[in-house]
């Protein structure tokens, strides 16, 4: 699936296609299980060895995800912890489905 994708696309569209599988595969179902705003690097590098092993994915290529979604303002580093953008926190609470586009247009808005 991915090599399919990465023969079609471009560099920058490759690193958009990983964030967001980063952001709905493992990111935001963790945020939903834990059922807090935040998590830890801990928490989440098992939750991404359990998405690699179940799909066959390596783990180097979802490497640079949470990096990318920090720089992106969708998660925030506070020590050993990553915490979600304010304004996401009530789609947590509601358990929504919550796509990166979704999440891109929710931060950016005014």
């Amino acid at each position: 699936m991915l090599s399919e994708i990465n023969s079609l696309k471009g560099k920058y569209a490759q690193s958009t296609q990983y964030r967001r599988l980063i952001w709905e595969d493992i990111v935001w179902p963790l945020i939903l299980e834990l059922n807090r705003s935040y998590f830890s690097l801990e928490e989440y590098q098992n939750k991404r060895k359990d998405y690699s092993h179940n799909h066959d994915i390596s783990l180097s290529k979802l490497s640079g995800g949470l990096i990318s979604l920090v720089l992106k303002g969708i998660l925030k580093k506070e020590k050993e912890l990553y915490s979600l953008h304010y304004r996401l926190i009530p789609y947590m609470r509601k358990k929504t489905n919550l796509t990166y586009g979704q999440v891109l247009r929710e931060i950016c808005s005014k």
